[in-house]
This record gives C-alpha cells, structure tokens and sequence, in this order.
C-alpha cells in the first residue's frame, strides 16, 4: 500500500480518559491494519471532574505514555500526542496558557458543554454530548423546550472557540445534531440553523482550521460530523479536512474511513490534511 493512502487517525481516545483500552493496544491495532500514523487525543482535564475528562494528575503520565509509544514504534508508524480540548469560555479553552504550554503535536478544540451558569461546575454545563433524554431534560428546563434556542447557545459558542483559537482541528463542528435531530421542531434545512453554521464555517475557513470528518457514527447510523450534506460547501470553501474515527476501542480505529474517502472525493476533495513527518501537509484522498 502506498505511503501517501495508508491509514490514519488523530482523534482517539484511551483509558486516560474514557477509552476503553490502554494506549499500546490502539497502536498494535493501528499497525495490523497498516496505518501510516496514529494520533492520541485524549479528552483533556477540566476545571471540574467528570466520567470521561482526563484527570489533571494523570496529564504527566498520559504525554509520558505516548511519548514511550512513539519511541518505540519508531520507524514502524508515527505516533502523535495531541489533546481534544473543550471550549467552556474565556478562561478555560485551548488559548490558554496551560494548555499551551503543554508538549503537544496538535490540539483538537471541541464542544461538549454549553456554560449556563457560573462557576464552572458540571451542573452548570448543558452537556450535548450525552444521553438523549438527559439532553432532552436540560433543553426542557434551560431553553424553554425549544431546540432553536440550544441549537443558537451551541452555533454562539463555536464561534468564541474559533475566535480564541490555540488549537489546529475542529472536533466534531456539528455535534448539536446528534440528539438536536431527535427534537421536535429540528430542522438542519432552515435558516435559524442554515445561517449560523454557514457563518462558522466561514470562519473556519478564515481561520485556516483543519475541519475533521468524524466517522464515530457512520457505519451505524449513517452520520458523520459535519453531515454529508455539508461537505460539497465545506469545498467550496477549501477548508481542508482530515477523516478521523473518534474511536474509544482498537478495533474501531479505521471505522468508516474508507467509506467517508469515498464521499469525500465524490463531494470534490482530492487530499486530506494530516500529520507527516511532524508537519501538516496534504495528501491524496485515493
């Protein structure tokens, strides 16, 4: 297999977070399918402790971990260590110092919490990331049971998170659809969702961000983040993208990939961006 169309992933998650497996277990997995590189971005700590954020005491150990991994798959597969970051405001995003200070090779910048209310605690955050009928419960109490108006909060605060910037891929820029889609009154088509997020990814673009296809869900509902039906626009803009699984298991590091190529190419990509060699650089979609 050639090196320019080998495999790749650089959203990944592990037991220093909410993985499932220990981190050698994704790089064996990564190898047996003859990946070009591999990619750690663990669900970095929050000013508040939660199931699946890495804890800030096990920071350390975690870049130690990937850094043994890259030593010693050295000449067999690039090993990368990055973080996914959350976006919850001004003071904690991946702008700031801590988080720049850190060794890392990438930064993913995400949204899986909404701030309501101050401080930052876990029962102040509207998290969109969860259980459908605990997102339904929040958007009942905290939005009036109208989904145009969390949908408004998410498309809000994507934006500060472009603006503040400190990171190179948007993780999973419209994630608000995966349990907004399951609201009465959702509808990606109308101009109170179609405006905003034309707006975001205008910024994106603006911003030279690398947008990520995440393929978490495809195989089993047939959803990517951002939806198909977006990417011929997110071309059009030429933001360049990267197919990444999200996955939280070894055996699903490759999921959707080559299918997600293919759409791909069909809505007009020729290359993906990824990390080769320790630079950012485009390669052919296949």
């Amino acid at each position: 297999m050639e090196a320019s169309i080998r495999p790749s992933n650089f959203h990944s998650h592990c037991t220093f977070c909410d993985g499932h497996s220990q981190p050698e277990a994704y790089v064996e997995a990564a190898l047996a399918q003859h990946f070009r590189a591999y990619g750690f971005s663990s669900h970095s700590p929050l000013p508040f402790e939660t199931s699946w954020n890495m804890p800030a005491c096990d920071l350390d150990g975690y870049i130690l971990e990937v850094n043994r991994l890259k030593e010693k798959y050295r000449g067999r597969m690039e090993v990368y260590l990055g973080l996914e970051i959350d976006y919850l405001d001004e003071t904690y995003n991946a702008s700031i110092p801590y988080f720049q200070s850190l060794p890392l090779d990438y930064r993913i910048g995400s949204l899986h919490f909404l701030p309501w209310r101050w401080p930052l605690a876990e029962g102040n955050m509207t998290c969109i990331d969860g259980p459908f009928d605990q997102f339904a419960a929040l958007v009942k109490e905290r939005y009036g049971d109208d989904v145009r108006r969390v949908t408004k909060h998410f498309f809000d605060t994507s934006m500060q998170m472009a603006e503040a910037g400190g990171f190179d891929i948007v993780g999973h820029a419209d994630k608000i659809c995966m349990n907004g889609a399951l609201c009465r009154g959702f509808d990606p088509s109308a101009d109170w969702y179609r405006k905003p997020f034309e707006e975001y990814l205008h910024l994106i673009a603006e911003k030279g961000y690398i947008m990520e296809v995440n393929t978490k869900n495809f195989l089993r509902k047939g959803q990517t983040y951002p939806s198909l039906d977006s990417l011929k626009r997110i071309h059009k803009l030429r933001i360049p993208v990267m197919v990444n699984s999200d996955c939280h298991v070894p055996a699903l590091v490759n999921d959707g990939r080559d299918e997600v190529l293919a759409l791909l190419r069909e809505a007009g990509f020729r290359t993906t961006r990824e990390r080769v060699g320790g630079t950012w650089q485009d390669l052919p979609t296949g």
